[in-house]
């Protein structure tokens, strides 16, 4: 079985969490409401993926770790032949007109169809609401 890393990001600010849904997306019942997260990258740090990750699924840029929340396993099955070993880690956002609700289209490393997300803050304590398993350290964050 894989057993892939992965990188998820809780971008809090003013007590909201930062989400986000594919805004193309017809099979909301699939992906769900979720943050940004990905996959570490051969030889990359976690902490590096994070940051890389969350500025390309947000188009934010000045994010910053605050602190590393711990790991977690996800077992993707059914879905998938894998367990995803994740690592959480709480950012913050340093620029000041960082809008309420946008869109960002996701370009990875640039060789597929741009994916857009519609992003906006919700209120962290309605974070349990994340798809697959995205909420598992959310209560990290008020340790």
């Amino acid at each position: 079985m894989k057993r892939p890393q992965k990188v998820v990001a809780y971008i809090v600010r003013e007590g909201r969490l930062l989400v986000f849904v594919h805004a193309d997306d017809e099979g909301f019942d699939e992906s769900g409401l979720q943050v940004p997260a990905g996959t570490v990258r051969a030889g990359e740090p976690p902490e590096q993926a994070v940051l890389r990750e969350a500025s390309e699924e947000t188009g934010l840029h000045g994010l910053r770790i605050e602190r590393y929340l711990g790991a977690a396993e996800w077992d993707m099955r059914p879905y998938a032949d894998a367990v995803h070993v994740r690592h959480f880690f709480h950012l913050s956002v340093g620029a000041v007109d960082v809008p309420d609700r946008w869109i960002a289209e996701e370009r990875g490393d640039g060789g597929a169809e741009p994916v857009r997300f519609e992003l906006y803050w919700l209120p962290l304590r309605q974070g349990h609401v994340l798809a697959a398993g995205q909420s598992a350290l959310l209560g990290r964050l008020v340790d």
